[in-house]
């Protein structure tokens, strides 16, 4: 658990993705990525210097024999609110269009379903559990096939629902997300999806692995170079920055009897 706070403290304060009163909408597909995330983020609740709220959301694809308890009864062990959302995704896509590739009307249709459940529900922010590999295979599908240098982003604010993305997760590799939700026994569900696996990012995830047997560290290395070229809105804070945006200094305390005294900044020991 260190470790994953270590690195999902580090991500928020890099990037400013939080703030003292937010309530942040937590997207849990019941994969091994959202629950990795919902779990680390209510356990950071316990000591962050800004107090912040967390609602789990679930989106009912439509899928038969769907079951969602096993992450109820996780939220409620982790004293977390959670919500199914009836959505007719699987209906449009896969009985009515009958897409043949689905994959970007699927994301484009969740995405819209998920904010406005985070709106319904009065949150002002909306946490994905997008980790370092799906960044750094997203940055590679985009320049294989788009021929663009691009990449979803660290913290996106959206102007139309005034909900701000954030993706905490940034700093851990799907290796440490899949043996954390293992020594943790996350109710991970099998997707229901009749396409999952068998994607292009699945064939650039394969790549990836092969490449690595001779060049090691390589998604490392293309993840470290896509913040320091830096892409935009990827360029992460100063260590210091980072720090005070975390722990902003105390207003001065003004003695108007004996003039004006100094207010001690109390730190506050890091994850």
């Amino acid at each position: 658990m260190q470790k994953m706070l270590s690195h999902l403290r580090r991500c928020i304060d890099e990037y400013n993705m939080i703030e003292t009163g937010d309530k942040i909408a937590v997207g849990v597909s019941g994969g091994k990525d959202s629950l990795v995330l919902l779990r680390v983020l209510a356990e950071l609740r316990r000591f962050y210097p800004k107090p912040y709220t967390i609602h789990a959301i679930t989106l009912d694809m439509g899928y038969e024999n769907a079951d969602f308890s096993p992450i109820a009864e996780l939220c409620r062990k982790i004293e977390v609110e959670y919500t199914v959302k009836p959505t007719q995704i699987k209906q449009v896509i896969f009985d009515i269009r009958q897409e043949k590739n689905p994959c970007a009307l699927c994301a484009k249709m969740r995405r819209g379903s998920l904010n406005d459940a985070a709106k319904e529900l009065g949150c002002n922010k909306v946490a994905l559990g997008h980790h370092m590999d799906d960044a750094v295979e997203t940055f590679m599908l985009s320049l294989f096939y788009e021929s663009r240098i691009s990449c979803f982003l660290p913290v996106t604010y959206l102007d139309r629902t005034d909900l701000t993305v954030i993706r905490p997760m940034l700093y851990m590799t799907e290796r440490e997300v899949i043996n954390f939700a293992r020594r943790q026994a996350l109710p991970v569900c099998p997707s229901g999806c009749p396409v999952d696996k068998v994607t292009k990012r699945e064939d650039m995830k394969d790549l990836l692995k092969t490449l690595e047997k001779d060049y090691h560290d390589l998604r490392a290395h293309i993840f470290g170079a896509m913040q320091r070229y830096p892409l935009n809105g990827w360029e992460p804070h100063s260590p210091r920055e980072a720090y005070l945006n975390a722990h902003p200094p105390k207003k001065e305390e003004h003695n108007h009897a004996g003039g004006a005294e100094e207010a001690q900044d109390g730190g506050v020991e890091g994850v």
